[in-house]
């Protein structure tokens, strides 16, 4: 029998074989078992495991201890942040109470309960009452860069609606108020104790009609306005072709504007959101909108005394919605997180219009 020295290949491969076992040990999942340095004050040995957030490894053990008492462990990878996990009435984030751990730079562990009043940081709170949520035996370890937040419920059965969350990287709560930063990802679930299974409810509906509302309203009022403005002005010499291509234009900008509009209402409606600022913007475009609409089919006749008028005010308040769009296309883009590919992507087709409004511009004065 070849021995290991004279068999290299052997070798490698049996050392492969040990990382990848011990990989898949230390791995957070529901086939790995639960690795803790200090033992819980109640059992973990019948634990039912389910992967609540894979996309992060967020893995949730519960178990119900007694009539009135269900046990939990969450674990997920270190962000460097704050963990959290919470129980919400109706699935909504606000009204809800969550158990949040984190490891302070120093290694402290550190597990507390919070209140979810609202969507700004002073409106979520540390929580002391137990009439919203009795959390007992709760404790945190960090093992191998994992999180371990254990903590027992008292009640009959806890609410399904779950929401999980972590906070954005190198922000720690305060060391004195323990007050959160908002958090860089969330998801919300609703799960069924008895058979362990679990759907994803909120999140996906809230990032579509998110990107909805974001795309809609950008390729409405901050691209198709400006092409058909584009169209009106250096499309004449093909009358009557320029004046329907600009009425067809408009007309899709501004349906596509009014749907991205509603979105946005709906949106905002469900996440309580303070957007007053870029909503006041989107009302402002919409009625500016309406107002086109509403010239366009009260236009006096070409012959009219007051035709030259309709053209100063059909012009100013053109340019003048299309340069709220922008900026509000901008600023949503900034309120959503959407991030910068999306700032470099509109700012490149505001780029692209400006660069062919200048070449026409250039053609249509040496023409004169």
């Amino acid at each position: 029998m070849a021995s290991l020295k004279d068999n290299p290949f052997l070798l490698i491969l049996i050392l492969c074989s040990f990382i990848l076992y011990a990989h898949s040990q230390s791995s957070n999942s529901c086939d790995s078992p639960l690795n803790l340095v200090n033992p819980l004050p109640f059992d973990t040995s019948s634990f039912q495991c389910v992967v609540v957030w894979s996309a992060q490894s967020f893995v949730l053990r519960y178990v119900q201890a007694s009539p009135n008492v269900w046990s939990f462990v969450l674990s997920a990878p270190n962000p460097n942040s704050y963990v959290a996990m919470g129980f919400s009435p109706d699935g909504q984030m606000v009204g809800s109470s969550a158990v949040v751990g984190w490891v302070e730079a120093d290694g402290t562990l550190n597990i507390k309960r919070y209140y979810l009043g609202g969507q700004s940081s002073d409106a979520v709170t540390l929580d002391s009452s137990d009439s919203r949520l009795k959390i007992s035996n709760s404790s945190i370890q960090l093992v191998q860069n994992q999180i371990y937040m254990a903590f027992q419920v008292t009640s009959d059965k806890p609410t399904m609606n779950l929401l999980y969350s972590f906070g954005p990287r190198g922000r720690l709560p305060a060391s004195t108020s323990y007050t959160l930063v908002e958090h860089q990802e969330r998801i919300s679930t609703s799960l069924n104790y008895a058979t362990g299974q679990f759907a994803t409810t909120q999140k996906t509906a809230e990032a579509s009609l998110r990107r909805s509302h974001g795309i809609l309203n950008m390729l409405g009022w901050g691209i198709l306005m400006p092409i058909g403005v584009m169209v009106a002005r250096y499309m004449r010499q093909w009358d009557p072709i320029w004046f329907y291509s600009h009425v067809a234009i408009q007309s899709c900008g501004f349906v596509l504007g009014v749907i991205g509009v509603i979105c946005g209402f709906v949106l905002q409606n469900r996440l309580k959101t303070p957007v007053k600022r870029h909503k006041g913007i989107g009302v402002f475009i919409l009625v500016l909108g309406c107002l086109q609409v509403i010239a366009f089919l009260a236009r006096p006749d070409k012959a009219s005394k007051v035709r030259k008028y309709w053209n100063w005010y059909h012009f100013i308040v053109g340019r003048v919605l299309i340069f709220a769009a922008a900026v509000n296309v901008f600023y949503g883009i900034h309120l959503g997180k959407a991030g910068a590919g999306w700032n470099a992507g509109f700012a490149s087709v505001l780029v692209l219009f400006f660069i062919i409004t200048l070449i026409l511009e250039l053609r249509a004065c040496t023409r004169k």
